[in-house]
């Protein structure tokens, strides 16, 4: 962990990994920080580090371990929107395709935990209550962080979805797959019946790249960056 400025270095934690021949190294993969000064970190063996980050000072430390995943993390997310309703705030997924959605704060309280559907689960984010999670059958489906309720199922993509994210400020949501298009999905609440709806906004198809990373570059999402496998550029699209 390091100064916002890139510059010091404040913190490391080393992984542990198992003795024997046949242990694998554990890494590292998932991180998000909650509004409630705490850092979480995933693991390949299905632990949630948390990290307490002091106001003040560099004294940080682990303080709790989350075992309820039993496959290794490929994201978190944490709601990125200024929503006060809902208590949960954090969500964690795991290769199985198994979500946990969790109340962050000095004891971690898992809400919901949302059984596979067959797929990994390669992205997940969360905003206003809402939780959008990406598969690996190019499937993008919508949970009410409330409740755990699978409320929207969405044929997004034709290949593996590698990258979400959400605009904070505006609620749109950007997806990245394997068959080279970037799409732009609209999230809303009905207001009579507060059902979550996504509404397709916009598609860029990026010739001959398998989209592996994708996010907004403003908290509008009124541009998005977008890269691929053994691409050494990074392509940028701004909403005109």
């Amino acid at each position: 962990m390091y100064e916002s400025d890139g510059s010091i270095m404040v913190y490391w934690h080393a992984v542990h990994t198992p003795e024997g021949a046949t242990a694998a190294a554990v890494f590292a993969r998932g991180i998000a920080a909650t509004k409630s000064h705490y850092i979480c970190v995933g693991s390949s063996t299905g632990s949630i580090l948390v990290f307490n980050i002091p106001p003040k000072g560099t004294n940080i430390t682990v303080s709790d371990v989350l075992e309820e995943h039993r496959e290794p993390i490929t994201d978190i997310a944490c709601d990125c929107s200024e929503h006060k309703g809902c208590i949960a705030d954090l969500v964690t997924a795991d290769d199985s395709g198994v979500l946990c959605i969790w109340k962050s704060g000095e004891d971690f309280k898992l809400i919901h935990k949302i059984s596979s559907y067959g797929s990994t689960c390669s992205s997940v984010k969360m905003w206003s209550g809402m939780i959008a999670a990406g598969y690996g059958n190019g499937q993008i489906q919508m949970y009410d962080a409330e409740t755990g309720a699978m409320q929207v199922e969405v044929n997004a993509h034709g290949r593996w979805v590698c990258a979400l994210d959400i605009a904070s400020d505006s609620g749109k949501l950007l997806s990245g797959a394997e068959d080279s298009f970037v799409r732009v999905w609209r999230l809303s609440r009905n207001p009579e019946s507060n059902a979550i709806e996504v509404e397709h906004s916009h598609t860029e198809c990026v010739t001959d790249v398998q989209v592996c990373g994708a996010k907004f570059c403003d908290p509008r999402g009124n541009a998005f960056a977008v890269t691929g496998y053994d691409l050494s550029e990074i392509i940028r699209y701004i909403q005109v």
